[in-house]
């Protein structure tokens, strides 16, 4: 039987099929961040309460007036609170608990200065710490005077202090990142801010936690829409950088 050609109709699969290939990116996008680590994910187990902790990308303007867990309000509307709610429906027969602590402008010290109350008093399972950012740009902002050996040391000593205290528990390590060329990211931050990149990555890697590359998964997302389009200052994400986040985050969960 003859076929007609049908424009409407092939105008039709070819949408579907862009349409397509943009919804695979993103996978794809973090799948390939995470190639070069081959990191071993973690594993939840029935009961098991998760920690986001870190500055205000994990904070998100949360509520802090109340520490029970699973909630909105005090999840925030960022990353943790799309990977935490991503999690309670994924696994409705666990009863997971899953907090936010972050606050905004923290860095290595302060985290350490609330650790007791705001961590290790909760007993966390799994502990989730995106930290790094503000030690280095409050260096360029605020006359903060600490290096990235403070740095190192300061997250090298949280996380002993964490294993000790919390035996067993499972640690998942954010990457500090930044969207060169927008707003608050220009010139003065590179190739030092690297350096905390890459500080962030060997003390994942001498704690047995997992680590999420978010810096190569920003960068790849640019190829699918500009930086502006995930931060709008180059440093806090957009509504679509923060499921970005939480997509590489959910990657790092089995």
């Amino acid at each position: 039987m003859q076929q007609f050609f049908n424009p409407f109709r092939r105008m039709f699969f070819k949408k579907m099929a862009m349409g397509g290939a943009v919804s695979l990116g993103i996978p794809r996008i973090i799948q390939e961040a995470y190639a070069a680590g081959k990191p071993a994910k973690i594993s939840l187990s029935k009961d098991d309460v998760i920690l986001f902790q870190g500055d205000s990308i994990t904070d998100a303007g949360r509520s802090k007036d109340s520490s029970e867990p699973n909630q909105a309000k005090t999840l925030g509307t960022g990353y943790a609170f799309m990977a935490g709610s991503e999690l309670l429906f994924r696994h409705p027969d666990k009863n997971l608990k899953v907090h936010n602590k972050g606050i905004s402008g923290n860095k290595v010290y302060q985290l350490a200065e609330r650790w007791e109350a705001e961590a290790i008093s909760l007993k966390p399972n799994v502990v989730s710490i995106l930290i790094g950012v503000n030690d280095f740009w409050h260096t360029l902002t605020s006359n903060y005077t600490g290096t990235v050996q403070t740095y190192h040391n300061d997250l090298d000593a949280l996380l002993k202090r964490t294993k000790k205290q919390l035996p067993g528990v499972k640690l998942i390590i954010g990457e500090p990142f930044a969207v060169a060329g927008i707003k608050a990211v220009d010139a003065k931050w590179y190739p030092a801010f690297d350096e905390y990149r890459r500080a962030a990555r060997t003390l994942a890697d001498r704690h047995g936690a997992v680590f999420i590359p978010y810096q190569t998964v920003f960068d790849k997302a640019q190829k699918l829409a500009p930086g502006v389009y995930w931060t709008h200052d180059g440093v806090h994400p957009s509504v679509a950088g923060s499921r970005l986040m939480a997509g590489a985050w959910l990657e790092a969960v089995k």
